[in-house]
């Protein structure tokens, strides 16, 4: 086992002399001290389609050099127990793993993620998307690499909205939208509202706000105009009558998607993967638009879900250098990231990846739609979002009062009021 202290202060000291920069480690290393050797073997953890992409960059990686890259593929919730109780633990991890951004304060928090700053150089750090690098980092020092994102798209049944006469193609707002649905039938929902993803919806139009949960500082800052707003235009399209409420990723929540009796869903690129695999039968029904906004020309761009790779600082400097230089090929290479999103719709954060015409090419599944351009346009302009070691506790909260409040107990207001003051009561924190 590596001794944690020594080895951490042995970093301090290359990255202070600029010996472990990313141009050190942009070809096959040699010499043999610490800062340039780098391991013949690592193994990196991930999940589902994640893990089969990583897959795909370890097989191109050791073709173009002497070492060998093992993916592990763990499911979902049981990597991130895992994982994060090795980094508690000090030993354990393996080199590379994905991460959540949504998990990257709790993880931060161990004490555990090496600090890439060292290896990550400015230039590179321009070409992936903004947004990415709030819940990467803290106090100054960052702790993963940007992979994906989720831009939000509003996918909907095409063939059903047209026999029913609805214009979605007009449709820009939240109300043109409500508007649109009322034409369907009383046995056709145009949109799903399930009371076990409140607060997925609520952040996913928060965010497309502008709004952000936390202040710098850590209050609890969810508690104000932009918040209520999305509150108000849930209820409203509730009391509209034109939703469902199957649970999410439940077979009744697919059932109605494939027998067309919810007509449309609001959901981060890589759904388009989801519902090819899930509904093949439906192919060519599907398109997806951007998401409404709250008023005409306001903003329609936000992001749902996003990983990033991250190394263990437990491990040795040379699994971290080879670490980071298998991170740096798969994230940062515009090859790499086309490869993924070509066979795993895995969307990239890889801003010089968008510019490729694999953007450009029709989907099959949404009636020869180029939506990979449509998703790159929306991705640069995604607001920011800060997560924190509290955000569970903002799902818990907006779930419960949300579910008041549709149910008419509470007002809107009141409902994001008890909720801001739940996690602030919960966590310790003050209310902006």
């Amino acid at each position: 086992m590596v001794d944690r202290a020594t080895d951490l202060n042995r970093r301090r000291v290359l990255k202070g002399a600029g010996l472990a920069g990313a141009a050190t480690l942009a070809g096959c290393m040699g010499g043999g001290s610490s800062q340039n050797e780098m391991a013949d073997s690592i193994t990196a953890w991930g999940w589902d389609v994640a893990a089969k992409s990583l897959q795909i960059t370890a097989k191109a990686y050791e073709k173009n050099n002497d070492a060998t890259v093992n993916v592990k593929q763990i499911g979902r919730s049981d990597l991130k127990d895992k994982y994060k109780s090795k980094l508690l633990a000090g030993s354990g991890a393996p080199a590379v793993s994905m991460m959540e951004s949504v998990d990257a304060a709790a993880w931060v928090d161990t004490g555990g993620l090496m600090d890439i700053s060292g290896y990550l150089d400015e230039s590179v750090k321009k070409k992936f998307v903004s947004g990415k690098w709030g819940p990467l980092e803290k106090d100054g020092k960052t702790y993963a690499l940007p992979w994906d994102i989720g831009p939000v798209g509003t996918f909907y049944r095409k063939d059903v909205l047209d026999e029913h006469g609805v214009k979605i193609d007009s449709v820009e707002t939240w109300e043109q939208f409500i508007e649109e649905g009322k034409k369907l039938p009383d046995d056709i929902a145009m949109l799903n509202i399930p009371s076990n993803d409140y607060d997925g919806l609520w952040r996913m139009q928060y965010r497309q706000l502008g709004g952000q949960p936390f202040t710098k500082d850590g209050k609890v800052a969810f508690n104000n105009d932009k918040s209520v707003r999305v509150a108000r235009n849930l209820k409203r399209l509730r009391d509209a009558g034109i939703t469902a409420s199957e649970a999410s990723w439940s077979s009744s929540w697919f059932s109605a998607f494939k027998n067309g009796s919810i007509a449309s869903l609001s959901a981060g690129a890589w759904m388009e993967g989801t519902l090819k695999a899930e509904l093949p039968e439906t192919s060519g029904k599907w398109r997806v638009m951007r998401p409404p906004a709250f008023e005409k020309g306001g903003p329609r761009a936000t992001n749902w879900g996003g990983s990033n790779l991250v190394i263990a600082d437990q491990v040795s400097d040379a699994k971290a250098n080879r670490g980071y230089d298998y991170m740096k090929h798969s994230l940062a290479t515009k090859e790499m990231q086309i490869k993924m999103y070509q066979e795993y719709g895995i969307f990239p954060a890889f801003k010089p990846a968008y510019q490729s015409d694999a953007f450009d090419q029709g989907s099959e599944f949404l009636g020869g739609q180029p939506a990979g351009r449509l998703f790159a346009n929306i991705a640069p302009n995604i607001p920011p979002y800060r997560y924190t070691t509290a955000t569970p506790e903002v799902t818990k909260a907006i779930n419960t009062h949300f579910s008041d409040m549709m149910k008419g107990n509470v007002s809107p207001k009141k409902a994001v009021e008890k909720a801001a003051k739940q996690v602030a009561d919960r966590t310790g924190r003050k209310l902006a």
